[in-house]
């Protein structure tokens, strides 16, 4: 038996990355999959690999119409919701001074709007299927921040707060909402130009002076996100839980 045999679970940002790995890894452990993300050539691809037990809708975390439609897919196709991944997210690596408003609300309306959007559309198919999970997907940017990513780390520190309101306000229906917190995990969005140019200098150095030594896999993050999607974490609501290879555990001297 999987460890989410039964279950029907959503999962936005799916077409790639972290988003991916957890698509194929929930349909592995048994669960019926939803997944959205606005990579539709992308996401077309991973679902026809993936097969029956999923499917692929485009979807803007950041529009109410797009939540209401991916949850009305999941509960048409396959019955019923049991857990919500919010996954979807973007970075943008520029200071302050240098950043415009309007990219600075974009990464806000995506990384923590669209979060919020995702908690209270599932609100009301979770009460009905007797209680659910929950996971926001943080970042160690919601513990510690860096130049350059004022407003990323804004939003990720926002998702704390969100998983800690919710967990209270959603407990007395069975819904758990708890964040993760990943660091240095290999993906796409990490790997992009802009992002690898404003950190290569200090790259190298950084990853000598994690614990582990070493970037994370996609995989070690999905591992995670199915103990909290699963009847395993039964006990667990509003917790934070880093897989950072020990990123924030000190100053590297």
């Amino acid at each position: 038996m999987g460890r989410l045999d039964g279950k029907v679970a959503l999962i936005t940002g799916g077409a790639r990355g972290m988003g991916r790995s957890h698509v194929r890894r929930f349909v592995t452990e048994g669960a019926q999959v939803v997944f959205g993300d606005v990579l539709e050539e992308e996401g077309g691809r991973l679902a026809a690999e993936v097969g029956d037990a999923c499917r692929f809708i485009r979807m803007d975390v950041t529009e109410p119409e797009d939540w209401t439609r991916a949850v009305d897919t999941a509960v048409t196709t396959f019955g019923r919701l049991d857990a919500l991944v919010n996954n979807a997210g973007i970075i943008k690596h520029r200071t302050i001074e240098e950043m415009t408003l309007e990219e600075c609300r974009r990464i806000l309306d995506v990384n923590l709007v669209g979060q919020w959007l995702g908690v209270k559309a599932v609100i009301e198919p979770m009460k009905t299927a007797g209680g659910g999970s929950i996971v926001n997907v943080s970042s160690t940017e919601g513990f510690i921040a860096a130049s350059g990513l004022a407003a990323y780390s804004a939003s990720k520190f926002g998702v704390r707060g969100l998983t800690k309101a919710a967990a209270r306000e959603l407990g007395g229906y069975g819904i758990r909402v708890n964040s993760i917190h990943p660091g240095g995990i290999i993906t796409a969005m990490v790997m992009d130009p802009d992002v690898v140019a404003a950190t290569a200098d200090s790259a190298e150095a950084f990853f000598k002076n994690l614990p582990l030594g070493r970037m994370g896999r996609t995989r070690e993050v999905s591992g995670l996100v199915v103990f909290l999607a699963s009847d395993e974490s039964s006990y667990c609501t509003g917790s934070e839980v880093l897989v950072d290879g020990g990123m924030i555990t000190g100053a590297g001297y």
